[in-house]
């Protein structure tokens, strides 16, 4: 099926920002094959961290695609900047916005792939009625806003439940998780029914960030054939 390739996705929330470019080329040659934009306001999530600027300075330094999570408020005033500046992808909050549907709709028409993100308390069926407007279901495994935190098991029921529901209604979405995935969690995960993995922490606070993007892929490619 169409979603059932593995992508490494790696989050730069965790890299060293004064070696990005560096950051970027090591995962690169690990084999990663996006690269995950935290974008955070300081109001959607307590946190402040990157925007268009350094978006755009990422379309300069890699040819991966780009991967902006915005966990900001009324992210539908700043999708077509994130696009215009490199984003290929977009994903937003089911809780930031009372128009998921229109937000969707957005980034698909400015011509990048749309994602929905729903929190650790959300429950999956706030998602049925867009499951049609989405290329990824994006399932965050820790609640928002920092990175180095503590995996909630909780996840992979939820990545159970949007398994079958892809499944059942023939959808072509990605379930994407983030959020305290390790090599300890991956294959569950993959298991479950996750293919794009993002991970930050457990690959740029490692010695060798390309050989952590090579096990990452390499245990849930192994679970993944195992699944039945």
């Amino acid at each position: 099926m169409a979603y059932a390739k593995i992508e490494i996705a790696p989050s730069i929330l965790a890299s060293n920002f004064a070696r990005l470019g560096d950051d970027i080329r090591a995962v690169e040659q690990g084999g990663a094959d996006v690269i995950h934009v935290d974008v955070m306001d300081g109001h959607f999530v307590p946190n402040i961290t990157i925007g268009v600027p350094v978006v755009e300075s990422l379309r300069k330094a890699t040819r991966l695609p780009l991967e902006a999570h915005l966990m900001i408020e009324r992210p539908e005033e700043y999708i077509e900047r994130f696009i215009r500046a490199g984003a290929n992808r977009v994903l937003v909050h089911q809780e930031s916005t009372v128009h998921l549907d229109r937000a969707l709709t957005m980034i698909r028409e400015l011509g990048a792939q749309a994602g929905a993100v729903i929190n650790p308390a959300t429950p999956v069926a706030t998602l049925t009625d867009v499951f049609d407007k989405v290329d990824t279901v994006l399932v965050m495994s820790v609640n928002p806003g920092f990175g180095g935190q503590k995996f909630i098991p909780g996840a992979i029921e939820k990545i159970r439940q949007l398994n079958q529901w892809r499944t059942r209604y023939n959808g072509a979405f990605r379930i994407e998780v983030d959020g305290g995935v390790d090599a300890e969690n991956t294959a569950q995960l993959a298991q479950a029914g996750t293919n794009t993995f993002v991970a930050g922490t457990s690959i740029f606070h490692t010695p060798d960030p390309a050989a952590a993007v090579r096990q990452i892929r390499k245990l849930a490619t192994e679970a993944l054939s195992q699944r039945v």
